[in-house]
């Protein structure tokens, strides 16, 4: 089958077997790859009502057309399951070397089944499959974890591993790799802890069939040059997604104080020239990439190491925390990696912890001793470590994500728990930003920003504005942003760079031989966007409108500084929105996909 490994791999834990069936054509004709496969396997393989900590919910590593091939950026996969964070759908993008070698171990699925008793590791060396001991690794982080794997295979084979955050089954771990790449929201590592799945330690050299080799070779040349002749190429490759961080300080989307604004008046310490100047050692890129946009950073203070940060973590770990201190920051980061925790999560939850306790809410005895004020480095390095081992109180409260924290604590704490659906927000403040609220609003893991980014489209069109062009343009963002999800490609490279689109089309018929247009990829955007809709619907009785609501910080309280100071988007507008969505949609007034809708796309028997 051109353009794909070939292969299901699927691993019982519980019984220590391993076995390969054939990807099947239908599948990949429908599906195409990457979170396509994810969402079919769930459906079909994990019943309704599946505990996500349960032998029964699977854990679904999948590579796309495009990963591993000569195209600028192919070196995503997506990793799907039930999400213990959230109990609904949770699906993960994992850039680095990964899926390369899964496609060339002629893999294009991992399914990970059952429970294995005692802690192992996942070996593949092409048709070699093994499952080995990994209790001389459990307890590790998860960069030692890589270092210890690597010694003992080498370097040519590439590692996902899980650190502490995800053996103690803390509900937002991650999944690391390339020692600093991750599959991180959801809480995909936490599957894979109770699983007693350490690592799986991959290795390929087969090679992937295309249906034309001068075409493809052609396709991928084209996009290559794209990339590295864009006006933004060299600035891009420079500071990375760094580059956000003083755009959103100077618009009011920079998380300061647990979203309270949406400026912080420490920001230029912590903006990419200053990272770039004071920790950056070198750029670091994912497979095959003309455009690195990892950094590799020192933090001589603390003498360590770290992939990063990227803008994520500087918001969430920096200004959310009143932190404006880009060493310590990275140091943050590095301990949020090796500990297997997602930035995202971990950087909210705490953000919260902090508005608690400095509004009395939580006492010392409820930080055990920790003074958790806002802008306190050594009392944030503390958290992270509670959260990764569920130490004292305080781990063990924010090990529970902040949406089942707040319910815990009560005393009105729910009004500033910044979620949508149970997924802590990621970086951007929506006071007055309705587009960028909406995509939060209707993410279909949660409050998460990579499938429809829309803060720029705020500020070309009037933020404030609630009209139904907006609304438009979050659906078809939705639908295509995430086919890059889907082809196993990066989506900076559009995103940053502005490279036009049509470039993938011609790349990927030469690749599988079947021609599509990205009007016949947006169908299929869309399909996989209801399909997760309904999954919510399926795993949680009394889904509907109230899930999409976002944190009331962002329409009962406008930030009292910054670009938005005074700013807010009324609860009457929020409701709006969502009705102008939902019609848009296909969807009743619930948030429901209609019989006709589901018909439309012939999917009402997928959900069954």
């Amino acid at each position: 089958m051109n353009g794909y490994g070939g292969s299901i791999l699927r691993v019982n834990l519980t019984d220590n077997k391993l076995t390969k069936e054939p990807t099947p054509p239908e599948l990949a004709r429908d599906f195409i790859g990457g979170r396509g496969f994810g969402i079919y396997h769930l459906l079909r393989e994990v019943p309704r009502g599946a505990d996500p900590l349960g032998p029964e919910n699977k854990l679904i590593i999948s590579s796309g057309p495009l990963s591993g091939m000569l195209s600028a950026g192919g070196g995503k996969c997506d990793w799907t399951t039930k999400s213990p964070l959230t109990n609904g759908y949770a699906s993960a993008s994992m850039g680095g070397h990964f899926t390369a070698e899964m496609k060339y171990a002629g893999i294009d699925t991992i399914i990970l089944e059952g429970i294995s008793p005692t802690p192992v590791y996942l070996l593949i060396d092409d048709n070699k499959l093994q499952l080995l001991d990994a209790s001389f690794l459990w307890g590790k982080g998860a960069i030692d974890a890589e270092v210890a794997l690597k010694n003992k295979h080498g370097e040519e084979f590439q590692i996902a591993a899980i650190g502490p955050g995800g053996e103690n089954l803390v509900p937002y771990a991650c999944v690391n790799h390339d020692f600093g790449r991750q599959a991180g929201r959801g809480g995909v590592g936490t599957v894979m802890g109770q699983k007693k799945l350490k690592a799986i330690v991959i290795r390929g050299t087969k090679s992937v069939p295309v249906a034309d080799a001068q075409a493809y070779r052609k396709a991928g040349i084209d996009l290559y040059r794209a990339c590295i002749e864009a006006e933004g190429h060299d600035e891009w490759t420079r500071y990375g997604t760094t580059i956000v961080t003083s755009w959103c300080d100077e618009v009011g989307a920079l998380p300061t104080r647990n979203f309270s604004a949406g400026s912080f008046e420490d920001g230029k310490n912590i903006y990419g020239p200053v990272m770039r100047k004071e920790i950056v050692i070198t750029d670091k890129g994912c497979f095959g990439c003309p455009c690195p946009c990892g950094k590799y950073s020192r933090s001589r203070r603390y003498g360590t190491y770290v992939e990063g940060p990227e803008y994520e973590t500087i918001g969430l770990m920096g200004s959310n925390l009143g932190i404006g201190d880009i060493e310590a920051v990275a140091e943050a980061n590095r301990l949020a990696d090796d500990l297997g925790l997602d930035s995202i999560s971990a950087g909210n939850t705490i953000a919260w912890a902090m508005e608690c306790y400095e509004k009395g809410m939580l006492t010392q005895e409820d930080t055990d001793g920790l003074d958790l004020r806002f802008g306190n480095i050594e009392a944030a390095f503390a958290a992270i470590k509670k959260i990764a081992y569920r130490e004292g109180k305080l781990g063990q409260l924010l090990a529970q994500g902040v949406k089942r924290a707040a319910e815990q604590i009560g005393k009105g704490s729910d009004k500033f728990a910044i979620h949508v659906k149970g997924m802590e927000q990621s970086a951007y403040a929506t006071h007055n930003a309705t587009a960028m609220l909406l995509a939060y609003m209707t993410c279909d893991v949660g409050a998460h920003h990579n499938r429809s980014w829309a803060i720029t489209y705020d500020l070309q069109v009037g933020r404030d504005k609630v009209v139904p062009e907006k609304v438009a343009r979050i659906i078809w963002l939705q639908n295509f942003r995430p086919m890059f999800d889907v082809l196993g490609s990066c989506r900076l490279q559009w995103v940053e760079l502005g490279i036009d689109r049509d470039l993938y089309v011609p790349l990927l018929e030469a690749v599988t031989g079947i021609h599509r247009t990205w009007e016949d990829l947006e169908a299929v955007g869309d399909r996989i966007w209801n399909l997760t809709r309904m999954y919510w619907v399926r795993e949680n009785p009394g889904f509907g409108r109230s899930w999409d609501l976002p944190s009331p910080r962002f329409y009962e309280e406008a930030p009292k500084t910054g670009a938005t100071a005074g700013q807010i988007t009324n609860y009457e507008d929020v409701q709006c929105l969502l009705d102008m969505y939902y019609e848009q949609r296909g969807w009743d007034d619930n948030g429901i996909p209609t019989p006709q809708t589901l018909q439309k796309l012939n999917i009402a028997v997928q959900t069954h």
